[in-house]
Order: C-alpha cells, then structure tokens, then sequence
C-alpha cells in the first residue's frame, strides 16, 4: 500500500506576542492560514524503515535527526500494537525552504501523523496531543484550515477568512526562531482583536493593517533582507505585506490570482535568488460546505 500526503506551508497573518509563561514559553495569539505550497510525503510499506529525501531543499535537512522520523516514533508509541511490526519507507521531496517561518518541518510532521494513521489504518483519537508533543505549531499545520492559534500553540479555533492570493517570498537567509524571541523589547503587548466578519479580502486587509507581527522588528535586525523583500512586494502592487511567523519569509496579499501570479515573475526576473512563489490560501470549512 501506498499513501501520499501533502504537507502545507503555514503563514501567520498576524502574530501577537501578549505574554510570557514561568517556563520561559511565550504566549502568542495568531491567525493563521495554510497555502497551496508544500512538501510532498509518500509513506509505503517496507521490509524495514527507510527515510529518503529530494526536493530542491533537501541538502538542507538530515536523514537521520527530522521530525518525519520523531512523528513516525512517537505515533507507534501512541499506537502500540496497531503499529508493531511495520515497517515504513518514508520519502519526503522538500520544496519548502528550511527555518523560513511558514511551518515547513510542523508541515512535515503533520503530514507524517496523517499519512502514517491512513497507512496503518489508525484513528484520530489522541492524535493532537502527540502533534503537541512534536512542537507548537504542529496541531494546527495537523488542523491544516485557517484558525486563530492561542497560548503556545495549543489553544485553537477555526475562523472564516475568504481565500486569498498571495505571493510568498524568501530571501534565501534562514532565521533563527529562539534567536528572535530573545531579541523581542517586550513580551506583554495588546491582543490580536476578534478575527470575524470578513466578506472579502479588503476586509481582512483593513483588519489586518490593525494587527501585527511582534516577530518582525526584531527579525528584521537580524535579518535586513526582510524590510528589502517586504518593501519589493509592496512596490510589486501587494495590498498588504507582512513577514510570516519568526521569518525571513514575507507575504503580499493580491486582489486577484493573476495580479499575484504577474508580480512573482516580476519579482522573480529582479531577485532570481529568492525564493518566490503565488499562491492560494486553503479555504475555510464554511467555504468548503458551500461550494
């Protein structure tokens, strides 16, 4: 048997930094959509597990220490006996850069807990509390549908955005997530307001000309390509550009798949080392139960 799985970059529309545990962890709220960019997974049986990897990013990761395989173990520690004695070749063809901030390894993870519970005929039943043992962002890249994300990532709601164009754009610098964090002048700014009512994209961009990244200042200071990539996306014709998660990724959000579709080339023929992308967002389930 064979499964496929596609795992999908995440993009933090808005991320808000509103506090800070005793343990160290920051409390964030953010909103969050998936897009039609990502890595492609194949689990199949084996006669022992195998873990491959291709992809134009693939030199950028180890076969020997990723979260594809943690997923693969801690899924057979919280399967038991539905998952002795199976082995699995696992095959990942990488297209997402690596520490970019749109979720490419919570991606993968997720991928790996869907595929692996279709492949071994698994129940979702306590499933997202072994996404939350893999990392903050993996049960809502397992939820895979625009949602508001709370506390460390666990708190999570559904929200309906309309589909939106976007361009996503990476300078090629990878960026260090604790590094940020710890650069941040302060861990106790304003909420992220109700994310409801939104009919159109240009409701959700006034909405979002309110909200904020806190990740993004300092980002920036580590990162400077991120204020090129951003004011290039602007001068493109973006509605709205804001740098996703901890970075260096940015998105512009377009009017029309064919205003994105036109800046990336433009973009692409000025910068032919970043990596630049139009895309789709994945639509909400009151969009999918009526289409």
């Amino acid at each position: 048997m064979i499964v496929e799985e596609r795992a999908f970059a995440k993009v933090n529309l808005a991320l808000h930094v509103v506090g800070r545990r005793a343990d160290g962890y920051h409390l964030l709220e953010s909103l969050v959509v998936f897009c039609d960019l990502g890595d492609y997974l194949t689990f199949r049986d084996g006669a022992e597990d195998a873990f491959t990897l291709a992809g134009p990013f693939a030199t950028d990761l180890s076969n020997t220490a990723n979260i594809v395989l943690e997923a693969r173990d801690r899924l057979r520690v919280h399967s038991g006996r539905m998952a002795e004695g199976k082995p699995v070749a696992i095959h990942l063809d990488k297209h997402l850069p690596v520490a970019s901030g749109i979720g490419g390894g919570s991606a993968d993870a997720a991928a790996t807990l869907r595929g692996l519970c279709r492949l071994w005929r698994i129940g979702p039943e306590g499933l997202e509390a072994v996404a939350q043992e893999l990392g903050a962002d993996v049960p809502m890249c397992l939820a895979n549908r625009p949602l508001r994300a709370e506390g460390i990532g666990e708190t999570l709601a559904a929200v309906d955005l309309p589909v939106l164009h976007l361009v996503v754009v990476n300078p090629g610098v990878a960026v260090s997530t604790p590094s940020v964090f710890k650069a941040l002048a302060r861990t106790d700014n304003p909420p992220l307001a109700p994310a409801t009512g939104f009919v159109d994209t240009a409701g959700l961009v006034d909405y979002l000309q309110s909200a904020r990244n806190d990740l993004q200042a300092a980002a920036t200071l580590q990162c400077p390509p991120i204020a090129t990539v951003l004011d290039a996306l602007s001068q493109s014709g973006a509605l709205f550009a804001r740098m996703s998660g901890s970075g260096a990724t940015c998105f512009g959000i377009f009017a029309t798949q064919t205003a994105a579709k036109d800046a990336a080339a433009q973009l692409q023929a000025r910068h032919a080392h970043w990596y630049i992308e139009a895309t789709t967002t994945r639509a909400s389930e009151a969009a999918h139960a009526t289409a």
